[in-house]
């Protein structure tokens, strides 16, 4: 069989097998939106948290791209400057409150999107719930094991559901993984290699902002490898067990040659290669420098500040219930953005080096590898799907807004019990990198853990 044809077999043999399982399969997020299908009416939206994705992903692109399907009745945020320049930006003609409580009571939604400070997304979450609201949060859905288990309990005393975007599931070259996870061509799962790189770009502008402190953001381990557990969890199909982690600062932080408040301020412009001149971004200047007075929020704040206390490299062992074990690492200071990854199996083993696009580069495709024990290399060529976050920010939001009943056979809605186990893999690495030792998932939260079958 030529190379040609094994990749249709395998193509075809992925697709018939990951719809059969999914015709029998109906997740809980698209019962719970299916209350929306409602041909005369729109969704009632409320959001939560005017920064930079709840005005663009969850605001401005929601209402250009669902405007028929959706009906936003309410915008809040702390920050009174910013909510007015969020209004007119995303383009609604909507009340406005500086009080979530005061908006949910007032403009009675169908809806809440939560698109705060990770540290607060528990306190509008159960808020949402305890109203009679279905709730849809931002990753990660919160911080730490406390406030995890307090959204799950309000959730199963409410009858409403909450829905975490990871918009990571919806990308092309992502769900292909998935599909040939199930197909029996790598054999038996074993383990994982997953290594992540944030350039000195994009991961220097974690060390900016808010996440810089694990009081707000819990970490990047909480904060951004939601996005890789979530991952993890979804292509392997069973529960995180144990985790052990390192992590250190030694980059960012206290480590710099010299400081100051903000890049935009700073007397080191000069000399320091990390000034960024956020001034040169009207939509950020209208959001954050221009409304600065009303909260004190430097959204260009010194990456060398010395109350950065999150690391800046990590690295983690995980050990599913279903055996399979998994080494994860994540370093925030690379000359590239992108990822490796390898599946490990008794057959054979899945890899892929993704690197994401630069500004000046064209990129219309990722290639997978598939190599069989005592056979050939062969290249699985996807089509990048487009958008934000690897074409998954789109699928995504029409699976929300456009039709939340279309088939899921692929299990990328995400619910809470999805949310809790991402961030319970962080919070346990992040506990074990404090303590010293080796951290249980079954310690942290109430949740039952399954070997397999997780979303059935």
């Amino acid at each position: 069989m030529n190379s040609k044809n094994a990749q249709s077999r395998r193509d075809f043999i992925a697709l018939s097998g990951s719809l059969l399982a999914g015709s029998f399969f109906v997740h809980p997020v698209a019962e719970a939106l299916s209350i929306f299908n409602r041909p005369s009416e729109k969704m009632r939206i409320a959001l939560i948290g005017t920064g930079i994705r709840g005005t663009t992903m969850f605001g401005r692109d929601v209402v250009r791209a669902y405007g028929d399907q959706v009906e936003f009745v309410g915008l809040s945020d702390i920050n009174e400057g910013r909510l007015n320049y969020a209004k007119e930006y995303i383009g609604v003609d909507c009340p406005i409150f500086t009080d979530g409580a005061q908006m949910i009571q007032e403009t009675k939604p169908d809806v809440l999107i939560v698109t705060t400070m990770d540290s607060t997304h528990h306190e509008y979450i159960i808020m949402g719930l305890k109203a009679g609201l279905h709730v849809i949060s931002e990753k990660p859905m919160t911080t730490d094991e406390f406030k995890c288990q307090a959204i799950l309990d309000a959730e199963r005393k409410s009858g409403k559901k909450l829905i975490v975007t990871f918009n990571y599931r919806y990308s092309p070259h992502r769900q292909r993984m998935y599909e040939i996870l199930r197909t029996g061509e790598i054999g038996d799962l074993t383990s994982v290699d997953f290594h992540w790189y944030l350039d000195i770009y994009h991961g220097a502008d974690y060390f900016r902002r808010w996440h810089r402190r694990k009081e707000f953001g819990g970490s990047l381990l909480v904060h951004k490898s939601t996005h890789h557990f979530d991952l993890l969890n979804w292509w392997i199909d069973s529960d995180p067990e144990e985790v052990f982690a390192y992590g250190e600062l030694e980059f960012y932080g206290k480590n710099g040659p010299f400081r100051g408040k903000n890049c935009r301020t700073c007397p080191h412009k000069g000399e320091c290669d990390f000034f960024w001149d956020i001034t040169r971004n009207e939509h950020l200047k209208k959001l954050y420098v221009d409304n600065y007075e009303y909260d004190g929020y430097d959204r260009d704040g010194c990456v060398f500040q010395e109350d950065v206390d999150i690391y800046d490299k990590m690295a983690v062992q995980i050990k599913y219930k279903n055996k399979v074990q998994v080494s994860y690492s994540l370093t925030s200071y690379s000359p590239y953005e992108g990822y490796r990854i390898a599946f490990n199996g008794t057959k054979g083993r899945l890899e892929a080096w993704i690197k994401e696009r630069q500004p000046w580069e064209e990129k219309a495709e990722d290639v997978l590898y598939l190599i069989k024990n005592f056979g050939k290399r062969e290249e699985i060529i996807i089509p990048h799907g487009g958008g934000g976050h690897g074409g998954g920010d789109t699928r995504l939001k029409d699976k929300l807004f456009k039709d939340p009943n279309m088939p899921d056979p692929w299990r990328q809605s995400a619910g809470s019990r999805d949310g809790a186990m991402s961030i319970l893999v962080g919070i346990a690495a992040r506990n074990s990198i404090e303590q010293g030792k080796q951290v249980r998932i079954e310690d942290l939260t109430d949740i039952p853990l399954m070997e397999t079958g997780r979303g059935e």
